[in-house]
């Protein structure tokens, strides 16, 4: 391990802006403060409470109200109505209903009788462990410095020597009702005690004012990161390194290769979205000696193996002596052992009213020399899991670093993964959107019809990756349609079309970002007009590099791509009314948008077998929003009308057959539908979206 010294997290509190807020207030900054640090506790992870008095509004009178984070949510980010309220005082009379450990789960249903004030939000299972905690305000956190000594073989006594008695230790259970007596138990017994470590799990710390309880969470972490950096510095990490990390470029083009192949065996009725991450504490681990005996030991934190599974998949791979050939060769071997061995934990731990086995496959793929692979069924969820991997990875290199690090019981790990509480949340989970899971790349999708299509695949659930030429338009694109519907959700390229290897490098940039693709829009343009004479040699080239050669090379690119993850694939080109139907002074821009007509029917032809569909959208007079009607193009077409260029919207909708504009909007619905499962059956078709236009018809 390098010798330098940890930052310790700093004391975020400010007393002046806490004094001004309610109670409730005060625990929704108490909240903020401790999740925006991810060395406090994971994404989603930990819980903090306040205990508050409030009028009754039934009785008018006072009373004491558990103010806790309810199911879901996330510390960084909840907001008032993420806690859970609930009187106190039915919460202790729950105690008269408990039959033991054996029926502790039926007190969850219990928790929605004692809501205070109507409110929705529901209860978690970790409300009995705040509600008993005999303080006003209590914080649940999982940081990896405490659960580097709560997963480690003598953590009781490593809390002792670090803590001494202002922090306890309780031995594993479950979370529940259970633990929440034992918690309360403790608390009496050790009246000056500030917190308690529970085994493999996480860190309870408690005050008698939020800034207190806070204070108490933020010094007993930095204790621990501070007790960890004398006892590892100078030490090197998991046994030191076994091999060399390839360069940056390097390990982006072995996932590259990889994440297609992997994302295709494992998407079966759910598509999977996959992240990449090559940090400096991921390539620390799974360059080392001990990568392989750590991670078939599993993760600790409860929290921690839900997101990844029990354990990764390494993955055989020599930095030295880089055969990726050789890898994707044997990754359906690979991938098959571990379904394998998922099968059998299930078999050795299912209980007889145990839900159904769930997906195999792993989630965390670690490659020595490249980094971490993560699959899931959205960008987020993938992000989120490599996060917690991430922290697993800190816990497993604390925790070997001064004892032996212990991995949760097969046993304890399966009944969470598979708590029939833990059930029933999926099952209340919604129903995905239609292109959930799906990746689209977008060419010329920062124009017009590019970002309306865009936009319409993403409100189905979709990445999207923008390409365009346009770097500023690209920018702007991106940032407002990350803001709309997530970061996670959208990635842009600076991709010029006519260049072969800016193509290859763009589709190999959205095979790391996202694992793979589902969906091209082959939709960049460019307009002329001119009569033929007067067309010059360099216009026709560039209509014909654009929108002929230019889909050729995205379309090859795609079909490379697909064949790869061996799902089948979309494509959909953005053709034109003018490709049916000739115009006057238009030769270059008719013929080539002719060619990619033609080109969509061959390449029907040859994607039919592997299940990849072609087919084409043809607009007619997309003015609005669009930027090849805000050059030249626009005076040349209306200077071939005979008319003034304002006056080419209202032309268009006359001359259309059911006299209505079309409208970027328009398009981007019609790609929906050939990009979705509702057109599912066709492929080399053409759907004209012009108003009507019977030269176009297409029969």
């Amino acid at each position: 391990m390098p010798d330098k010294r940890s930052a310790l997290l700093a004391n975020l509190w400010d007393e002046k802006k806490a004094a001004a807020m309610s109670e409730p207030e005060r625990l929704v900054y108490r909240s903020n403060l401790l999740g925006s640090d991810k060395r406090v506790t994971n994404y989603g992870g930990g819980n903090t409470s306040s205990k508050i008095m409030q009028k009754d509004p039934l009785t008018g009178e006072a009373v004491e109200v558990l103010w806790v984070k309810g199911s879901g949510g996330d510390s960084a980010s909840i907001k008032l109505d993420g806690f859970a309220t609930l009187y106190m005082d039915k919460l202790w009379a729950l105690k008269g209903l408990y039959r033991g450990p054996d029926h502790e789960d039926e007190m969850v249903g219990y928790l929605p009788h004692c809501t205070f004030n109507l409110n929705p939000r529901a209860a978690s299972i970790d409300t009995p462990l705040h509600a008993y905690v005999p303080k006003p305000f209590v914080d649940h956190m999982h940081p990896d410095a405490i659960i580097a000594i709560a997963a480690a073989k003598d953590s009781r006594a490593l809390t002792k020597t670090v803590f001494g008695d202002a922090i306890g230790w309780l031995p594993w259970r479950r979370p529940g009702y259970e633990l929440g007596l034992w918690l309360e138990k403790f608390c009496k017994e050790n009246p000056k005690a500030k917190g308690v470590v529970l085994e493999s799990h996480g860190l309870f710390t408690w005050g008698d004012t939020p800034e207190e309880c806070y204070r108490t969470t933020i010094d007993t972490i930095n204790a621990a990161i501070e007790w960890f950096d004398g006892q590892t510095s100078g030490k090197p990490a998991f046994g030191g390194a076994a091999v060399k990390a390839l360069a940056p470029q390097e390990r982006r083009a072995v996932a590259a290769r990889l994440m297609p192949k992997i994302r295709g065996m494992i998407s079966g009725a759910v598509s999977k979205v996959g992240h990449f991450d090559d940090s400096e504490a991921v390539l620390e681990f799974v360059n080392s000696q001990k990568l392989r005996p750590l991670a078939a030991l599993g993760t600790s934190c409860p929290d921690h193996f839900l997101r990844t599974k029990i354990r990764p998949l390494v993955i055989d791979f020599d930095p030295a002596k880089p055969d990726v050939d050789a890898v994707a060769a044997r990754l359906a071997d690979d991938v098959a052992a571990y379904r394998a061995d998922y099968q059998a934990y299930y078999d050795r731990c299912r209980h007889d009213n145990s839900p159904a086995v769930r997906d195999p496959n792993a989630v965390v793929y670690l490659i020595p020399g490249v980094g971490m692979l993560t699959f899931a069924a959205d960008k987020a969820t993938a992000r989120i899991s490599g996060e917690f991997y991430v922290n697993a990875i800190n816990v497993m290199r604390g925790a070997s670093a001064v004892s032996a690090y212990v991995g949760l019981p097969e046993q304890e790990a399966f009944d969470i993964e598979y708590w029939l509480l833990e059930e029933a949340k999926l099952q209340r989970m919604p129903r995905p959107k239609s292109l959930a899971g799906r990746i689209a790349l977008v060419t010329g999708g920062a124009g017009g019809i590019g970002k309306a299509t865009a936009i319409r695949l993403l409100r189905e659930g979709a990445c999207v990756v923008l390409a365009d030429i346009d770097a500023t338009a690209l920018e702007v694109a991106n940032s407002e349609l990350g803001t709309a519907f997530g970061k996670d959700f959208v990635r842009s390229i600076r991709l010029d079309v006519t260049s072969e290897a800016d193509v290859a490098a763009g589709f190999a940039s959205t095979a790391v970002e996202f694992g793979g693709l589902d969906i091209l829009v082959s939709n960049a343009g460019i307009s002329s007009s001119a009569p033929i004479e007067n067309t010059e040699l360099s216009m026709w080239n560039r209509n014909m590099d654009i929108l002929a050669k230019g889909y050729f090379l995205v379309s090859r690119e795609a079909f490379r791509l697909f064949k790869q993850q061996a799902v089948g694939g979309n494509v959909v080109f953005i053709a034109s009314k003018n490709g049916l139907a000739a115009s006057p002074n238009a030769a270059a821009y008719c013929t080539a948008k002719a060619a990619e007509i033609h080109l969509a029917r061959c390449l029907a032809l040859e994607g039919a077998e592997h299940q990849i569909r072609v087919n084409t959208v043809n607009p007619d007079a997309v003015l609005r929003g669009s930027k090849i009607w805000t050059g030249e193009w626009r005076e040349q077409r209306a200077a071939a009308y005979s008319m003034q260029p304002d006056e080419l919207e209202e032309h268009y909708r006359k001359r259309s057959m059911l006299k209505r504009s079309v409208f970027p909007e328009d398009i981007a619905e019609a790609v929906y539908f050939l990009a979705s499962d509702m057109s599912a059956k066709s492929t080399g078709n053409i759907v004209n979206v012009d108003a009507g236009n019977a030269q176009s018809f297409t029969r």
